[in-house]
């Protein structure tokens, strides 16, 4: 036990390795920020596709939105990011940090329009026909009426896929890129700190405080939504 306070204190003491957590902690978020980002953005637009009545126009992008995502879900996320790295994007000089984000923002994208989707659809289909009745136009019972219900409903969700999305960049280390995980292995593995326990035990630390800001937030998003059905 003395051993293992004496390298905490060592670690953090030790200018080089607070940069080196520091710096592959900053990276890690850079990567989650924006690929929640492009997942967001991705992932709408795809639940909005796979939900749109049926019509001749909409067969194909149906269609090619639902291959996407059963490529997506079915194979490894790990796969995927070597795929990004050594196959699409293996141009040379090709900033690592857009394929990292690319890569978990295509992966979470899929979950995300599931999500989306599943919001949409859970809105009683009684509403529309009530807002057509009505004389309401379809476009403004679905932003009016649709999806301020599916917001409130597919906010938790949302927030156990960002928090899956920070967890997952932790493998951006298996292709060189110098994340948190990646720091920790690097002071684990430096001549005065003979036991990786201590790093990995801090990154970890890391880790767990994010994922308290990030549930944190969404648990007060989600109790504003709830006061707000108590007042309407």
């Amino acid at each position: 036990m003395n051993d293992f306070f004496g390298k905490l204190v060592e670690l953090f003491t030790t200018p080089e390795y607070i940069d080196s957590l520091l710096h592959g902690f900053l990276l890690t978020l850079e990567i989650s920020f924006f690929a929640i980002i492009v997942a967001f953005i991705l992932g709408t637009i795809i639940s909005l596709i796979e939900t749109a009545r049926p019509s001749k126009w909409m067969v194909v992008p149906k269609f090619i939105c639902r291959v996407y995502v059963a490529v997506i879900r079915g194979t490894p996320m790990a796969l995927q990011l070597f795929i990004m790295f050594f196959i699409i994007f293996a141009i040379r000089d090709f900033p690592e940090l857009v394929t990292a984000v690319l890569a978990f923002g295509f992966n979470s994208a899929a979950y995300t329009s599931e999500i989306i989707r599943g919001g949409i659809l859970s809105v009683d289909v009684g509403q529309t026909e009530a807002g057509l009745a009505l004389g309401l136009k379809r476009g403004t019972i679905f932003w009016r009426i649709v999806v301020p219900q599916a917001v409130k409903n597919i906010i938790p969700a949302l927030g156990n896929e960002i928090i899956t999305v920070f967890k997952e960049t932790a493998i951006v280390s298996m292709v060189g890129m110098y994340d948190l995980n990646m720091a920790a292995k690097d002071i684990g593995s430096g001549q005065n700190m003979a036991s990786y326990i201590v790093p990995m035990f801090t990154a970890a630390l890391f880790y767990l405080a994010t994922v308290y800001i990030i549930t944190f937030f969404v648990r007060r998003i989600e109790k504003r939504l709830r006061k707000s059905d108590v007042r309407s």
